[in-house]
């Protein structure tokens, strides 16, 4: 699976994230690092979370995350990769994501 990606890497970049956003096109993500947690408020939409390494290997999936009520944890993971629900059901832990830059619009 290969997924186009938007990083926010700085304190408020993280912080916003996807809040307030409408959608979020198919195969795009927003690669949040350093990051293990997120949550779910002031979201419009459920999100999968896949939590990584530094080599992009995946830890952890939370599937289909809850706008506004949402949260999820990796105590070990270096970032996180939000894409679309439903969009990570063909990944499983353990595997490695393939990662190209793209906008998040």
């Amino acid at each position: 699976m290969e997924i186009k990606i938007t990083t926010a890497d700085t304190f408020f970049a993280r912080f916003r994230g996807l809040m307030l956003r409408r959608h979020l096109p198919a195969g795009h993500g927003l690669l949040l690092t350093p990051c293990n947690s997120i949550h779910m408020c002031f979201m419009r939409f459920a999100i999968d979370a896949i939590f990584i390494d530094r080599n992009y290997r995946v830890l952890k999936i939370a599937r289909n995350v809850k706008p506004w009520i949402g949260l999820a944890w990796c105590k070990d993971a270096w970032g996180v990769v939000e894409i679309n629900a439903g969009e990570a059901n063909t990944l499983q832990v353990g595997t490695t994501l393939k990662l190209s830059t793209g906008d998040v619009r």
